[in-house]
């Protein structure tokens, strides 16, 4: 996708991720415009009214009993955009900067905000240029929305604060405008509100948590299958009677893709006759379609609540389709804090489960006549000793992060906002925990690749030796310890670019589930 064209309805997560991740340009539709005029107009016709409407002739929060006069109403919406752009901390990453401004764009579409086109135009204009402000991590209590966050954008939009250009240079915010034909705007009765109240950090950050985990549960299929296969395990327990004894989705296509994985693997075969002494293989290997099946289930729910945010205008006040100007509580993350703690969970168990397999593969005791720690000459060489410390450094880490964030609430703007969602923080630490999830896998998958060339002069079957191989484009294959910290990062790359899992579908008459 090069071009994303934001109209009244919903974005897909993919376009979402078009736009965030991959640089895809941005346009507002025919129809979105005319939304967005459409309902300016109601705004414009109640500025004048005496009768106070909040977020037009009002005061902010706590501050929403103070009427504000029609000369002030500009310095209004300037003051509250400076006061909140009050985040702190490490920049965001471009591509959360990115999918927020995308979501907040695509709530000002759909015309129940009341801002003016030419606000609504300049924040696509933003996106199309590449040109994303400088957010900062810690300022958002997920409620109203994800406030300080999307005022570092809104700031931007008038021209002030720090941006960077599409080639990743700073530069002042008024100065990257003016160089792609924009005027810095000066905000008017509402807009200020319409700019910053909306769940737009939290939810971006979970579509893009989504894509990439659906990709790592593939990877935890993959790295399942070439463990067991190294181990000598049974790959009769993944047929699919048995799973369809209990049948959870995601555990079917767990057990299919790993069915698929060891078939016509000649190390499977050379012990899957009725003389083998291996009568049941361990948990971390037996149990592996139901742990990985379970987190696809989860994300799958996920997806769900994150499908009905999409389609959702948020903002407060908002404007409804028989013109009324009404407060309401739909800004509050907890349906998304919700989902972005759960899926810490199944991110650590995942890893946790490849871990344990980890271990088993560098223990003589329980790896079936595999050398100590896959060493080429144990007692001088340590092998993959401490890739397992990092693996385990990694799991204790994921398990503090699945600690959910959605149930502690900080109370602020003086008890007016007296419950909050926290939905950023359970955001930022999935990021985290995503990140390391990949790291564990692809320490499995570096462990396993190893051990079944050890296995020679048997062979992997098709699928695992597809894998195998392209990881020995960067990787070298067994022998004397070498640096192992760069070997540790080339299968990460190997295994966040998809190229893993995509070595391994070369290999299938179909893709993995």
């Amino acid at each position: 996708m090069n071009q994303i064209t934001v109209g009244t309805g919903p974005l897909t997560e993919s376009e979402v991720v078009a736009v965030a991740r991959h640089g895809a340009g941005v346009q507002l539709s025919g129809q979105a415009r005319a939304a967005i005029a459409a309902t300016r107009s109601v705004v414009e016709s109640l500025a004048d009214d005496v009768e106070p409407h909040y977020g037009i002739s009002t005061g902010f929060g706590a501050l929403a009993t103070r009427h504000i006069p029609v000369e002030q109403r500009a310095l209004l919406q300037r003051s509250l955009i400076r006061s909140h752009a009050a985040a702190n901390g490490p920049e965001v990453e471009r591509e959360v900067v990115r999918a927020m401004m995308l979501l907040r764009l695509a709530t000002l579409a759909t015309g129940r905000t009341g801002v003016r086109l030419e606000t609504g135009a300049a924040l696509a204009a933003l996106l199309d240029a590449g040109i994303t402000p400088v957010v900062y991590e810690f300022g958002s209590l997920g409620c109203s929305g994800d406030l300080a966050p999307l005022a570092h954008v809104a700031l931007a939009l008038t021209g002030e604060g720090p941006v960077r250009t599409a080639d990743g240079a700073l530069v002042e915010a008024g100065d990257a405008l003016r160089g792609i034909g924009v005027e810095p705007l000066t905000l008017r009765e509402k807009e200020g509100l319409a700019l910053i109240n909306g769940t737009d950090g939290m939810l971006g950050q979970l579509l893009l948590a989504s894509t990439d985990l659906e990709l790592l549960f593939r990877t935890a299929d993959l790295t399942a299958a070439m463990s067991v296969e190294a181990m000598l395990g049974t790959a009769r327990v993944f047929a699919a009677d048995l799973h369809e004894l209990r049948p959870h989705p995601g555990q079917a296509t767990a057990a299919a893709n790993m069915r698929a994985l060891l078939a016509d693997s000649p190390i499977v075969e050379s012990h899957a006759g009725p003389d083998c002494v291996y009568v049941q293989d361990a948990y971390s290997m037996r149990c592996a379609p139901q742990v990985a099946g379970a987190a696809r289930d989860t994300l799958a729910h996920a997806r769900r609540v994150a499908g009905f945010e999409l389609a959702a205008a948020i903002d407060n006040p908002v404007i409804t389709l028989d013109g009324r100007v009404e407060s309401n509580g739909n800004f509050h993350g907890a349906p998304i804090g919700y989902v972005l703690d759960f899926l810490a969970i199944p991110a650590a168990d995942v890893a946790s489960i490849s871990e344990r397999r980890t271990d088993r593969m560098l223990d003589v005791a329980r790896s079936r006549g595999l050398p100590p720690f896959l060493a080429d000459d144990p007692g001088v060489d340590s092998g993959h000793m401490i890739a397992q410390y990092t693996q385990a450094a990694l799991v204790s880490e994921l398990k503090r992060l699945a600690m959910p964030a959605s149930v502690d609430s900080i109370p602020s703007s003086a008890m007016q906002e007296d419950h909050v969602s926290m939905g950023w923080s359970a955001a930022r630490k999935l990021r985290r925990s995503v990140d390391a999830l990949g790291r564990v896998l692809a320490i499995e998958l570096l462990t396993a690749a190893r051990a079944l060339e050890l296995r020679a002069p048997l062979r992997p079957g098709p699928a695992t030796g597809a894998v195998v191989r392209g990881l020995r484009e960067t990787v070298p294959g067994p022998g004397h310890d070498r640096f192992l910290a760069p070997e540790i990062e080339a299968a990460v790359q190997f295994v966040r670019s998809g190229n893993a899992v995509a070595a391994a579908e070369s290999a299938l008459p179909a893709p993995l589930g």
